[in-house]
């Protein structure tokens, strides 16, 4: 076995385990770690070893690798489990980290296991912390032989450091020079990356024709992506090879193949940074792309979505260049824009859907703030994935896992899917292995029953078809589904593709709104439109699958045309029968009606004959909300008087809206803006008060003013200084001015003709000065009333004087 750079670091790797039963291990790329750590273990640890791999290529590259090391078969000493496929070892297993996952929930004790192994950590996916996370834990309380283990490449170990309270080991590894050959300048908005990764690869290639071997690698960030460019190179004189995750394991393994003389590009996704072996590499094309999982509004699930690389990532490429002997690295983008990329890669947990996160925290019995997460998942996002998750009726109120959630959480599948599979059983297989996926159609129409005919028969659905399938896309999805029957229960009722969707999105269930445009409202409250033009345009129903993440109103990029008979048996216990009585802005009028609803849905709408007259008078009262209030002429002054009077209350609109118990009992005769504005508050003002403060403020502030002859005059309050207004002789032998509480009333005296003649806050002195004039100028005018030289001895009067006196 020959050295590596790894072996160095060994011994002091093998004395921290055994001192300490943990170590974070840094090493390079190309520094031996995945392969040379787990035999080293094999004569110091007590049973079988677990190493976790991000990839599937990866983990059953390293365990062939190890197996012959070792001039053994897989599955005697080493053997590897992924998703779909196991070959066990007696001794060492290397595995994907959801089967870690699962694992540790079915025996958290690890019964049997004395290492685990997290390799390639500087990832970051959320599996590997959630799985470092529950093996801590069970290490911590069950099992304190357990020995843990962290490497990386690229990681800043020091926080895994202390989160583990582990010592670092460090492999400084063996590298030759790489020389870095950046663009020249940025390039212009618009580039297709495609085009310009062709570009750079067909230069590189000339420029290094004459390198002996020199396999270029060229870093893309996608399956998409590397058929395109690859189609791009295809009269290069060299061979061009793809390279990416869903590859057919044969293809994968020619790709990592010796090329020998021959002259090799091979086009990789992430998945060649760091873990896998391809020999003879001597030039890299780093194109600065990596697509990673972030959480889609659109789709309620995780997506791939393409993002420049972090200066981690594309340092971990460039070192590709520098394994064997001196190399070159081409990078596409120029020199200036380095600083600015992101110095690592976000960890997935704070920015993936978080839905399957929560459902395996609910089955360990956590909820996460006690397990060591090195980067704690976002409290906001959690509670919105518990939301869903007791939705899909797999969590109770409490949080509790239930029963369902058990199943759910037992399927290698979003939660989501899994709830979709567990009901419907495996005539949702390839409609749960279609979701999963990326869109296989390019161009198409928003119907789902597209694509699933293009999955069940592409040769069929080509000849009727016009837009175009994926090849690849859909022999990933057949394959999943062949795998999600054998996993799903057995019968079921038959359903349509748009009830085992809905079983999936049971918050995207659409019902068509009224009017031109294909507009639908959502189970879930929010709003979205189809295409214009689409073939579904005049359903009533539908689910929306996939949108665009738009939180005003998405646009549909995926749906299925949904049965309401189905919707009906499928959602019968949540379909509710609700009064809603309810002011209407456009009609300004209550309308009352006799609701079927599901969720945010009206299914069904007609007019209720009894509303409930508490409902009637809520419903009112936000009609008075969005109208403001009225007042009649007798309320305007009884508010006004209350007004004077702050130990009563604040009576400004806003103050009589904010609590408005007072007046729910006098709207119950309110249908409409006409009843509100006609609406008398006189005796709800008064019954807002009480019958003390209305003792009170008749004391204090009262209605009216009592002449000498027993009319009743209403003082008006609207103005600073409260007043009132009557005839010039109904005042005659009133010697004291009149009051209001402590202040005086401005009186405003009147002509036998009702106009205004004189105005006064100072009756007496009115008496004594000014009304000599006055009746100079009104005796010739009214000749027949009344104008005494003295008013105090005259008694008061509100007629004329008989003819002929």
């Amino acid at each position: 076995m020959t050295g590596l750079p790894i072996d160095s670091a060994l011994p002091d790797l093998l004395a921290a385990v055994s001192a300490q039963g943990c170590a974070v291990l840094v090493a390079p790329p190309g520094a031996g770690k995945t392969t040379r750590v787990p035999l080293a273990l094999l004569p110091v640890v007590s049973g079988r070893i677990l190493m976790l791999e991000p990839r599937r290529l990866a983990a059953r590259a390293a365990a062939e690798r190890m197996a012959q090391t070792l001039s053994e078969p897989l599955g005697s000493t080493v053997g590897y489990r992924i998703r779909g496929e196991a070959v066990p070892g007696q001794r060492i297993e290397v595995v994907t980290e959801g089967i870690l996952t699962r694992m540790i929930q079915q025996d958290p004790e690890l019964a049997g296991v004395g290492c685990v192994i997290f390799d390639e950590f500087h990832e970051r996916s959320l599996n590997a912390d959630l799985g470092l996370a529950l093996v801590w834990e069970a290490r911590q309380a069950l099992r304190p032989d357990l020995a843990v283990i962290v490497m990386s490449a690229t990681l800043d170990a020091q926080p895994v450091a202390d989160l583990l309270g582990a010592p670092i080991v460090r492999s400084d590894g063996r590298a030759f020079p790489v020389e870095t050959r950046w663009l020249p300048r940025p390039l212009p908005a618009g580039t297709r990356l495609v085009t310009e990764a062709a570009r750079l690869i067909l230069e590189a290639e000339a420029q290094t024709r004459d390198t002996p071997g020199g396999t270029i690698l060229a870093f893309l960030p996608g399956e998409g992506e590397i058929r395109r460019t690859a189609a791009a190179l295809s009269h290069l004189p060299c061979e061009v090879v793809p390279l990416f995750g869903a590859m057919d394991f044969a293809a994968q393994r020619a790709a990592m193949s010796d090329p020998g003389p021959v002259r090799r590009v091979v086009l990789a996704t992430s998945i060649a940074e760091t873990s896998l072996t391809i020999p003879g590499v001597k030039v890299v094309v780093d194109a600065g792309r990596a697509r990673r999982a972030r959480f889609d509004p659109g789709s309620g699930m995780s997506r791939l979505v393409t993002e420049r690389v972090s200066r981690a990532e594309a340092e971990q490429r460039r070192g590709r260049a520098g394994r064997v002997a001196a190399g070159i690295c081409y990078r596409m983008w120029s020199k200036a824009e380095e600083g600015a990329l992101p110095a690592f890669a976000p960890p997935e947990i704070a920015v993936a859907d978080l839905t399957g996160l929560a459902l395996e925290l609910a089955a360990w019995g956590a909820d996460g703030s006690e397990l060591a997460f090195l980067t704690p998942p976002p409290e906001a996002a959690l509670a919105e994935a518990r939301a869903l998750l007791r939705d899909l009726s797999a969590l109770d109120a409490q949080d509790r896992i239930t029963p369902h959630g058990k199943a759910l959480a037992a399927l290698p599948l979003h939660p989501r899917l899994a709830h979709m599979l567990v009901l419907a059983g495996a005539q949702a297989a390839e409609l749960a292995a279609l979701m999963a996926e990326r869109d296989p159609l390019t161009g198409a129409p928003v119907d789902m029953a597209l694509r699933m005919a293009a999955i069940r028969d592409a040769r069929v659905y080509a000849d009727r078809h016009p837009w175009p399938a994926n090849p690849g896309t859909l022999h990933r999805i057949r394959d999943e589904a062949r795998r999600l029957r054998k996993l799903a229960p057995k019968g079921g009722a038959p359903l349509g593709l748009g009830a085992m969707a809905a079983l999936a999105y049971p918050d995207r269930i659409g019902l068509r709104r009224k009017g031109d445009q294909p507009r639908y409202v959502l189970s879930g409250g929010k709003g979205a439109i189809l295409p214009e033009g689409d073939a579904l345009t005049n359903d009533r129903l539908i689910v929306a699958t996939d949108l665009d993440g738009d939180t005003r109103e998405a646009r549909i990029r995926m749906a299925a045309t949904l049965n309401e008979a189905e919707l009906r048996a499928l959602y019968t216990d949540r379909i509710t029968s609700v009064e809603a009585v309810e002011w209407s802005r456009r009609d300004n009028r209550i309308l009352s009606r006799l609701q079927e609803r599901l969720g945010a849905l009206v299914l069904s709408d007609r007019a209720l004959d009894a509303p409930d007259p508490a409902a009637m008078a809520r419903a009112a009262l936000e009609g008075l909300r969005a109208n403001g209030l009225s007042f009649t002429p007798g309320a305007a002054r009884l508010r006004a008087r209350i007004a004077l009077m702050p130990q009563l209350g604040p009576v400004d609109d806003a103050s009589l809206l904010a609590d408005p118990e007072w007046l729910l009992p006098w709207l119950g005769k309110v249908r409409s803006l006409g009843d509100l504005r006609t609406l008398d508050l006189t005796e709800a003002l008064k019954a807002r008060i009480g019958w003390e403060g209305q003792q009170q403020l008749d004391r204090l502030a009262p209605a009216h003013f009592t002449t000498p002859l027993g009319r009743k005059v209403p003082i008006d309050y609207d103005h600073e200084t409260p007043s009132i207004e009557l005839k010039l002789q109904e005042l005659f032998g009133v010697a004291r001015h009149p009051m209001t509480g402590n202040r005086p009333l401005r009186i405003s005296m009147l002509s036998p003709g009702g106009k205004p003649i004189a105005v006064t806050t100072d009756l007496p002195g009115f008496w004594a000065g000014g009304y000599a004039d006055v009746r100079k100028d009104m005796r010739g005018r009214y000749p027949r009333h009344p104008w005494p030289e003295n008013p105090l001895e005259a008694d008061p009067t509100t007629r004329a004087k008989p003819r002929g006196t």
